[in-house]
Formats: C-alpha cells, structure tokens, sequence
C-alpha cells in the first residue's frame, strides 16, 4: 500500500479543513516514515526476495516497532498529542490518531501475512491482496482516485501553487507508484531505507500547496 495511504490523508482533509494535508500526510505515512530510520538502525529488518508477492520484491522478516498494531497505535497516540499541544485543537488531534492508525489496517489488506499484533507475537496477519496484481490495482487505484476527488472537489486554488503544486504531486505519486510497480526490485536493502528516507519531503509539500487552498464554503483561514 503506498498511494492508498495518501488518499486516505486527501479524503480525511474535506472533514477537518482546519487540519493542514501535511500533517495528514505524515499521520498517514508515519509508521513508513519511521521504519527506514529503524532499518538503518538495525532495528527492523527487511529482505529482498523477487517473487515473495508479485507487486512488491520484499519481505518485511521483522519490524514490530512500526509495524506492529500495538505500536502503530502507540504512534498514532504520540503524534495525536503533539499535534494538539500544538494546536489545541481537540477534534483534530483525533482524526490525526485515526488517520496514523488507519495505515496499519490498509496494510492489513494487502501484505501476506507478516503484521504481529504486539511486538514479540509469532502470531503474524496479512490478507494478501498484493498476491494479486489486479486486485491491487483496483482497490489503491479506486482509493487514490476517491482521495483526489474529495480534495480537488472540496477546495479550490487561490493562486498557481494551490493549482499546479497540487497536481503535481499527485502526478509525482503516481510515478513513483508505477515505478514501484514495474521497475526492478531495489538493490539493496540501503537503498530501501534511503528511499524511504525521501518520503519525509512529501507531508512538507502537501502542507504548502495546502496552504494556496481553501475549502469550499469556508472563510479563508491558515490550516494547522
């Protein structure tokens, strides 16, 4: 799941407007913007393995700090109260929570069975839909394509950056999603991690095109 996780942080934004997309955009993609780190770490552990499923090459042997229920909803709680001793805005910090923890549950859905409940757990869930190049397609493409929707139809530009800024990056997750989709597999689990490592650019980019948006029937306000 990749582009699934930023249409989730696109759609949530037409319920919360006062909520930046950036900080939707890291409380969706949080859990992946940490595991590189703990990759590097030594932490976790990753394998490369072409053929483990058939849209990604590879194999998550051991991330339970991250990747675990219980630790995504410990992240998720973590950023939820950053986020509102930063903005005091108490419906806010709750949907950031959910957002963080939902990314859990969309992985749910396409790994193979490698997500532990709780860290230390030989107990192990995934319901495999990567195994299907198709299904996989169908389902993040029909979530991306929802996600954009109800932004681009929720807000509207002030200015060039609020128009061209955003398309762009929806043009750029796309890219990197067929890339990632087609290309060959990464060659080395380094280069996993300092790829992953990239996507912290992404919630700062979502965050100023958002900021050259306002939502549909709202008094112009600065999202926080």
């Amino acid at each position: 799941m990749f582009i699934g996780h930023y249409a989730v942080a696109f759609g949530v934004k037409r319920a919360v407007p006062r909520v930046s997309l950036g900080v939707l955009f890291a409380a969706t993609s949080l859990i992946d913007l940490l595991w590189p780190i703990f990759l590097l770490l030594g932490w976790e552990r990753v394998r490369i393995d072409p053929g483990n499923t058939v849209v990604t090459p590879l194999d998550f042997v051991y991330y339970p700090i991250t990747h675990s229920l219980i630790g995504a909803a410990g992240w998720a709680v973590l950023l939820a109260l950053l986020y509102w001793a930063w903005s005091r805005y108490a419906a806010g910090a709750v949907v950031v929570a959910l957002v963080a923890l939902s990314h859990w549950f969309l992985d749910l859905l396409v790994h193979r069975p490698d997500l532990p409940i709780v860290p230390g757990s030989s107990h192990l869930l995934g319901l495999g839909l990567w195994n299907s190049f198709a299904g996989t397609i169908l389902v993040e493409g029909g979530l991306c394509v929802a996600g954009v929707w109800l932004y681009a139809s929720g807000t509207h530009a002030r200015d060039r950056v609020g128009r061209y800024a955003f398309w762009s990056l929806v043009g750029f997750l796309a890219l990197i999603y067929a890339a990632n989709l087609l290309g060959p597999p990464p060659p080395s689990v380094n280069a996993v991690a300092y790829a992953g490592l990239a996507a912290w650019l992404l919630p700062f980019w979502a965050a100023w095109f958002d900021r050259h948006r306002t939502p549909h029937g709202t008094a112009l306000y600065a999202s926080v």
